[in-house]
């Protein structure tokens, strides 16, 4: 069964730091490419980040750079994002995707997580 696993969501405050986890089982996970998204409350998902499946490469969404850093270990088959500087519009519900395919395939995703919510309190 294939699952992705987000956890580490909670509430900061602004200016704090969080980090999120995405831990995947049931498929290759060096073949996939590991998207983060975001959805906040009457918003669409956004991409925020991406590392791609040979891990050498690595996207962000302009609003987030400089802040959050995506990284792998792929010995536990898990993914981080490292959100730094945390403002009250991070505010959502982070999910986890995985694309055979490439950090740039829309629409992307093959397998996606439940999500974890963050909340940034000003």
């Amino acid at each position: 069964e294939v699952q992705l696993v987000e956890s580490g969501g909670g509430l900061v405050q602004a200016g704090g730091s969080l980090r999120l986890s995405c831990a995947a089982s049931g498929f290759t996970f060096d073949d996939y490419a590991i998207g983060w998204f975001r959805q906040a409350p009457g918003k669409e998902r956004e991409g925020v980040s991406c590392i791609s499946s040979s891990r050498g490469s690595t996207y962000y969404a302009d609003s987030v750079k400089g802040r959050f850093t995506i990284s792998s270990d792929n010995a536990k088959n898990t993914v981080y994002l490292q959100m730094n500087s945390l403002k009250p519009e991070d505010t959502a519900v982070y999910y986890c995707a995985a694309d055979r395919s490439s950090c740039l395939r829309q629409p992307y995703g093959d397998y996606w997580g439940k999500g974890t919510l963050v909340t940034v309190s000003s």
